[in-house]
C-alpha cells in the first residue's frame, strides 16, 4: 500500500496547529509539537519513542494520545451513477478519555451528507453516511469493499477494525454472506484496515446495504 497524507488541524488546552496524518491504509502517524504517534486506530496512537515526549504534548490515557481534538479533511472516491468521482469527507473528532465522540460529513456537487454529531466508532458514522447518500451513490472505501469484513462478536474499536481478505478473494467471495464462512478464513486475512481507506483491489460489494450482515462486527483483535 502507498502512504497518503491528510492535512488537518490538532486543538488542545494549550492551543492549536497544523498537522498532517499520514497512514498506508493500517497504521496511522501524526507529529504533534515534535512528538511522534503512531498506532492503528486514532485512539490509539501512542509515542514512537515508546515513552511519554517532554515537549508540551497534551495528557495521554494508557499512553495513547487524548484530551484533544483532531480535524482533517480527506479525498473519499465514490461512484456516481456508474461514474468515479471524488468526494471530500470532513472529519472531526474529539478524543475525550473514555468518550471519544466522531462527526464525519461528506462533500459531494455542493450536497453534505452527515453522520450523526456524536459517533462512538468509523464503522457507525459510515453507515450513517451512506445511509443518506442517493441511490445511485457509493463509496468506494474498504468500509464497502468485496473482500472486506469483520469478526462476528459484540463491541467496536474506534478505528482500524475492519479485516482485509484481499489475499483470499476467491474463497471470501464465497463465504462472505455467511458468518461461518468468515470464521474459517479468518486466519487467512491480510490484517485489518481503515475503514475510510481505499486501496487499488477494492471492488464493490455485491450486497451494498447498509448493516447487511457480518460487516457490522467488529473482529477480536487487530493482528
Amino acid at each position: 500500500m502507498t502512504d497518503e497524507s491528510w492535512s488537518g488541524w490538532y486543538r488542545d488546552a494549550r492551543g492549536s496547529e497544523a498537522v498532517v496524518l499520514t497512514t498506508d491504509g493500517q497504521r496511522l502517524r501524526i507529529r504533534v509539537r515534535g512528538a511522534d504517534f503512531e498506532g492503528e486506530s486514532f485512539d490509539a496512537l501512542r509515542p514512537v519513542a515508546g515513552v511519554p515526549p517532554e515537549c508540551g504534548v497534551p495528557g495521554l490515557a494508557d499512553g495513547a494520545l487524548t484530551d484533544c481534538v483532531l480535524e482533517w479533511d480527506l479525498p473519499l472516491p465514490v461512484l456516481v451513477a456508474g461514474t468515479l468521482r471524488h468526494a471530500t469527507l470532513s472529519c472531526l473528532l474529539s478524543l475525550r478519555r473514555d468518550d471519544p465522540d466522531l462527526h464525519l460529513a461528506l462533500h459531494l456537487d455542493g450536497a453534505v451528507y452527515e453522520s450523526e454529531r456524536a459517533e462512538r466508532d468509523f464503522a457507525a458514522a459510515l453507515a450513517t453516511v451512506r445511509q443518506a447518500l442517493p441511490d445511485d451513490v457509493r463509496l468506494q472505501t474498504c468500509i464497502a469493499c468485496a473482500f472486506s469484513g469483520s469478526f462476528p462478536a459484540p463491541g467496536r474499536g474506534l478505528s482500524g477494525t475492519l479485516a482485509c481478505f484481499r489475499g483470499a478473494k476467491d474463497a471470501y467471495r464465497i463465504s462472505a454472506a455467511d458468518a461461518g464462512g468468515v470464521l474459517e478464513l479468518w486466519d487467512r486475512r491480510s490484517g485489518t484496515v481503515q475503514e475510510i481507506w481505499s486501496c487499488r483491489e477494492f471492488e464493490a460489494s455485491p450486497a451494498e446495504t447498509v448493516g447487511a450482515g457480518h460487516r457490522d462486527a467488529v473482529p477480536l483483535d487487530r493482528a
